[in-house]
């Protein structure tokens, strides 16, 4: 067993802990109502302008072609108008045919080591709201399709695109590598023609609680919590590479830039996809709703250990108007969203045509994900789960899963066994609780 990220210890009075970090944190603000009305004061045009653009029948979604993004031309317009959405689509980022052919050889996979005689169910219940016969989320990380993509040379650029799109070095220190990424599995979904499926609501990743309790999200949100919201910079990488997640089944044992995934079938827009409230600051908005008097005093409005954070109607109406669903994609499209930005899955009824997605965001190394890289790099030897996933292990015997001899510079580097990977080094400045 190597080395794992350190996790935050959770206090052991939840209700007591919220309540002394709202009482502490509604002193260093001051005049709550007041911050709040002015970040509503300020989402309020973004959630007209989306609204306006849905109306119109535009995409929301910044569209970018993976061609301009190689070749340096991708126009300034579009460079700013992902700053302001949090969120791209990246046409052809693989051929349509190399990814049509990766979606083939999982099935092929799949099937040739009888997996659906073996599954056992979900182990978890974050994907559980996704109603199907069959699982949608395949709990498979090694096959040569996954494999390949994550270290496909075209997947390298596009990571290195969107990393730069923070400010990777700040407070004159260095907080990651733009321009390496550290591999970080995740599964597959396969959602086939016909399904129905009630959807996955409003959320985001990456904390919970932790958002309000652990240290290096209180300085990662030091200006909102001091009622500077003017200064708070969504794209300021500080301290975000400090971060620890209390365990549980929903953690991130690493800082993802973006979430994402790449189309391996064709997705109408209308289809059961995934949307998104293309508002980066919105987070400013969760994060001092339930300091407010109408909230009660041991709750985050919703949020709890153990599980997404939570977005809704009751809490976060204007939020939730902005709500837009990404564009048509084809085989070989890569969607992307910023890691703080609220998503979910819409509800589908009979689905045409198949939802086939490898699961891939953007990780860039760090120190703290250089430690996870390492325990993943053992956990690929063995076919075994990855650390952030339940312990299902289901290719562990299977002959034809990726081998170490298979990867390349890029996946090697990712995984952190290769010579030439940088690691961004640095002392940590947030004391561990």
């Amino acid at each position: 067993m190597t080395e794992q990220t350190s996790w935050a210890t959770p206090p052991e009075d939840f209700p007591s802990a919220i309540r002394a970090v709202k009482a502490r944190l509604r002193e260093q603000i001051g005049d709550v109502a007041g911050l709040f009305a002015r970040i509503e004061a300020d989402l309020e045009p973004h959630v007209r302008e989306i609204e306006a653009t849905r109306e119109r029948g535009e995409d929301v979604w910044p569209i970018v072609q993976y061609s301009d993004i190689e070749a340096g031309t991708v126009p300034q317009a579009t460079l700013d108008l992902i700053h302001r959405r949090g969120c791209a689509v990246v046409r052809g980022q693989v051929d349509e045919e190399q990814a049509t052919e990766w979606d083939r050889s999982l099935v092929e996979y799949v099937d040739s080591n009888d997996f659906m005689a073996k599954y056992r169910g979900p182990a978890d219940d974050f994907f559980g709201a996704l109603d199907a016969s069959k699982p949608e989320i395949y709990p498979i990380y090694w096959s040569t399709a996954q494999m390949e993509a994550r270290q496909h040379e075209h997947t390298a650029t596009v990571q290195s695109f969107l990393n730069r799109m923070w400010k990777s070095e700040s407070r004159g220190v260095t907080w990651f590598d733009p321009d390496q990424d550290s591999m970080y599995p995740d599964r597959i979904r396969r959602r086939p023609p016909g399904t129905t499926s009630k959807g996955l609501g409003a959320h985001t990743d990456s904390g919970s609680v932790e958002r309000w309790l652990t240290p290096a999200y209180q300085q990662v949100f030091d200006s909102i919590f001091h009622g500077d919201y003017g200064s708070y910079d969504p794209w300021d990488a500080a301290f975000r590479t400090e971060v620890d997640e209390y365990p549980s089944s929903t953690m991130c044992s690493v800082f993802r830039s973006f979430q994402g995934w790449l189309a391996m079938s064709e997705m109408k827009h209308d289809q059961g996809v995934l949307w998104v409230v293309p508002i980066p600051e919105a987070m400013a908005y969760i994060l001092v709703r339930p300091l407010l008097d109408d909230v009660p005093e041991d709750s985050l409005c919703g949020a709890e250990q153990g599980k997404a954070l939570g977005i809704n109607e009751e809490w976060h109406p204007l939020l939730m108007r902005a709500r837009s669903g990404i564009p048509t994609v084809q085989p070989g499209d890569s969607v992307w969203w910023h890691s703080d930005v609220i998503h979910g899955v819409a509800a589908v009824e009979n689905q045409e045509g198949w939802g086939n997605v490898i699961y891939i965001p953007a990780a860039p190394m760090c120190a703290k994900n250089a430690v996870y890289a390492k325990d993943v790099a053992e956990r690929f030897r063995r076919g075994e789960s990855p650390a952030d996933f339940p312990k299902e292990d289901y290719e562990v015997e299977w002959a034809n899963r990726f081998q170490e001899e298979q990867l390349n510079q890029i996946g090697a580097r990712g995984l952190g066994i290769a010579r030439k990977a940088r690691v961004v080094e640095r002392e940590a400045t947030i004391p561990r609780p």
